[in-house]
């Protein structure tokens, strides 16, 4: 998972990494395999537990105290943070409150509205003195990001200290309207229509009709795309669609137009921006550009564009497969001696390329704007899955349940399936032939044969 930048600073890091793959998730549960919960919850917890860890938010020690270009004329009044979320660091905080909000949405949960459930620690035997605690739980978080969005006008939460980039504060967009869905509230609809009336002001676009990158927040100087960056449009666009799908899909033609590369054979790969040159130094990080017009081409159904770009990655980026999945590992080589590009970066290689094939069309605004009601979680579903079994299918059909399924040996596991929330009387059937399972609590064991995939259905 280790990128190319330093540290976690940059757009490859860890936290990215793990909060896209809880996206990514949590977009193929809802839209693939809504009968599954089982498949998808334990993956999530680990993703979010990991999510919280030192080694993803220490960045926040150092970045807290400015000194950047954007930044270092403010140095002298900000100070070492250590709770990653408290001010600023909207790049980190609205993942962990979006990743929590989509776990307890999604399997209609409250595990992380428990006080201290999402709680940031560092210990070390060799400096720093007594243990770091700052517990929140995922409404304490959200109400702490609402109110740092109303006091800075609705125009947003910055990454860095005075640096308020469009981009990051998507996610803390989808965080309010989880929360509402949870709770009742209507903060998401309030924070979108001030955000609209503060950026009416800067412009989302700049003069080139690329999105503006951020905002000062001293001095309100908006600085655009000037570099043109596939990641800034790709990654605004990609999240923005959800709450502003038509604004997205009008300027989405003509601004992927400037990024793309064909090549033989319908491939397509992405331009990139030259390196940044700051004081003297070529900036060295994860653009992840690749991954990034793949995820928004997935997300604006742009089928053509998606296409050209997995085959441009499966035919000159190296794919591998490990414990029976797919993933491309980090090449820091920029092109072949053809000239094809072949740098790839984890955030893009283990991430972004799975994410934009398991999403569909309008994925993010599916979840946003038609989310599922409680009668869902009154639906049998596959409420535990064993890591050696693969789901192709889990879905209801007029009160019966279909899953497809197959064991994969070569993957550790007990290959079994748990069925919940049956109607008494239920009956399965697994290859066509009855079977009856073994009860066990209020669940009902499958094992999966080997072999090649079998038909599950449980019919009242």
């Amino acid at each position: 998972m280790q990128g190319r930048g330093l540290g976690e600073d940059d757009f490859g890091s860890y936290r990215f990494q793990l909060a896209y793959t809880v996206y990514g998730l949590a977009l193929t549960h809802r839209h693939r395999l809504p009968a599954a919960p089982g498949l998808f919850r334990p993956t999530m917890e680990r993703l979010i537990a990991k999510l919280l860890e030192p080694d993803v938010w220490m960045y926040w020690r150092d970045v807290s105290r400015g000194g950047s270009v954007f930044n270092a004329h403010l140095s002298d009044r900000l100070h070492e943070e250590w709770d990653p979320v408290v001010r600023d660091n909207i790049m980190y905080s609205a993942y962990v409150q979006s990743c929590a909000l989509l776990h307890d949405h999604l399997f209609a949960d409250d595990r992380y509205a428990a006080p201290g459930s999402l709680s940031f620690r560092h210990w070390s035997f060799f400096w720093g003195g007594q243990e770091k605690v700052f517990a929140y739980d995922r409404d304490t978080l959200n109400e702490h990001l609402y109110w740092q969005m109303v006091e800075n006008g609705y125009v947003g939460v910055a990454c860095e200290p005075n640096c308020v980039f469009q981009i990051c504060n998507q996610p803390a967009i989808l965080g309010f309207r989880l929360h509402d869905l949870i709770t009742g509230g209507n903060r998401a609809e309030e924070v979108v229509a001030g955000y609209e009336r503060a950026w009416a002001d800067f412009g989302r676009l700049d003069e080139r009709g690329h999105y503006a990158m951020m905002v000062s927040e001293d001095s309100r100087a908006v600085r655009g795309n000037d570099a043109l960056s596939p990641w800034v449009d790709a990654w605004c666009g990609a999240l923005m669609s959800m709450w502003n799908r038509e604004f997205v899909r009008e300027h989405y033609p003509r601004q992927v137009a400037d990024f793309l590369v064909p090549g033989p054979d319908g491939t397509l790969s992405v331009r990139s921006a030259p390196a940044m040159q700051v004081m003297g130094q070529t900036v060295v990080s994860d653009t992840c550009d690749t991954g990034w017009v793949a995820a928004w081409a997935s997300e604006m159904g742009d089928r053509e564009t998606l296409d050209g770009l997995l085959a441009h990655a499966d035919r000159y980026m190296g794919p591998k497969r490990v414990d029976g999945a797919l993933h491309y590992p980090r090449n820091d080589t920029p092109t072949d001696a053809e000239g094809h590009r072949t740098l790839i970066e984890p955030m893009t290689g283990n991430v972004l390329l799975g994410y934009a094939r398991l999403n569909v069309p309008d994925g993010l605004w599916g979840l946003y704007n038609r989310p599922w009601d409680a009668s869902h979680h009154a639906e049998p579903a596959l409420v535990e899955v064993e890591r050696d079994v693969e789901v192709s299918r889990a879905e209801v059909v007029d009160g019966v349940l279909h899953a497809r399924l197959r064991r994969d040996r070569a993957v550790p596991g007990g290959g079994t399936v748990t069925l919940g929330r049956l109607t008494p009387g239920t009956r399965l059937r697994l290859g066509g032939q009855e079977v009856t399972g073994r009860r066990e609590g209020d669940g009902l064991v499958v094992d999966v044969p080997d072999g090649p995939a079998v038909d599950l259905v449980a019919a009242p």
